[in-house]
């Protein structure tokens, strides 16, 4: 399919969350979801960069409906008060965006490993805390869209060391962490379709989009080097931001995207292109991984979510 930002569908009178809407692939899917005319809860760790974000928008979109809050996945409290902020709103859409990518060890401010923390535990925390404020009673399903990457083919989850304690590598951290964003999207998926939920579950991956996430890496370390040749991979090989949204955009509101499903760039090696429905790695499909992930995620966080456990085989390999 040739599915591009100008097929997004109206989107007026519902309400869409987006974590890390600030900058990247968040801000690209907000612009195109306010212009479409969604009101955008923009989900920000600096509200000041979210409204300078929300400033930009607008010069797009002047009617664009935004709400910048503050949430800060490093920081399970701080999630806990933005999700209480929320407790009066509808959500029709949660986009988990927020990521750090390939950074040096440190930890969040409840002890976890930072990119499993920020890119996992905390939007686990943040769907079971908003799992209540989804509008699962309308025409249309409720939609939870989690963003992964392709670098999720190589991952495992390390239950014996999962926040990287006895040995870490920065890019063995990552893949786990998005190998844990897609098991994550399909149990949910599983879940919902166990409670007869009218909800949907699913993962997107961006290929290889021009964004910030690619600098934080190179700028904790002080590495110059790693800079200007990440900076040159980008300007060679990576599609723009706005195109790297374009899956996250489809899970989101094309009428005949599906809960678990997985879906990113149709290119070549998935680097780039227009959106497609693809298979995930043979790992992320591991139903007894992604149920002690669950619970270990549920233990660590703290947070459950009122749902009955799986019925076995769903979703099936695309």
């Amino acid at each position: 399919m040739n599915w591009t930002a100008a097929d997004v569908p109206d989107q007026s009178d519902r309400t869409i969350v987006v974590t890390g809407a600030n900058s990247g692939i968040g801000l690209e899917a907000t612009r195109e979801l306010a212009r479409n005319g969604a009101q955008v809860i923009m989900a920000c760790r600096s509200t000041d960069r979210g409204e300078q974000a929300a400033r930009d928008v607008r010069r797009d979109a002047p009617d664009a409906d935004l709400r910048v809050e503050d949430c800060d996945l490093a920081d399970l409290e701080s999630v806990r008060a933005f999700a209480d902020r929320l407790e009066d709103d509808e959500i029709d859409v949660l986009i988990n965006n927020a990521g750090v990518m390939a950074i040096p060890r440190s930890e969040t401010a409840d002890g976890f490993e930072t990119q499993f923390g920020v890119n996992h535990l905390g939007h686990f925390a943040l769907t079971g805390l908003l799992l209540g404020n989804l509008a699962t009673d309308g025409e249309e399903p409720a939609r939870v869209v989690t963003v992964s990457s392709a670098v999720h083919e190589r991952g495992e989850i390390r239950f014996e060391d999962l926040h990287g304690e006895r040995s870490y590598d920065e890019w063995e951290a990552y893949a786990q962490s998005k190998l844990a964003n897609v098991l994550f999207a399909y149990e949910l998926e599983r879940r919902f379709l166990t409670a007869g939920l009218n909800a949907d579950s699913m993962a997107v991956h961006p290929g290889y989009a021009n964004t910030n996430l690619q600098y934080r890496g190179p700028e904790q370390r002080g590495s110059r080097l790693r800079m200007a040749a990440m900076k040159l991979t980008n300007e060679i090989i990576a599609q723009p931001s706005a195109t790297g949204a374009l899956p996250t955009l489809y899970a989101a509101t094309a009428p005949e995207a599906e809960g678990g499903a997985y879906y990113g760039p149709s290119g070549l090696a998935s680097i780039r292109g227009t959106p497609e429905r693809q298979a995930s790695s043979e790992r992320s499909y591991d139903e007894e991984t992604a149920r002690w992930l669950w619970a270990v995620s549920r233990d660590l966080t703290g947070v459950t979510y009122d749902l009955p456990k799986p019925k076995a085989g769903v979703p099936a390999r695309s």
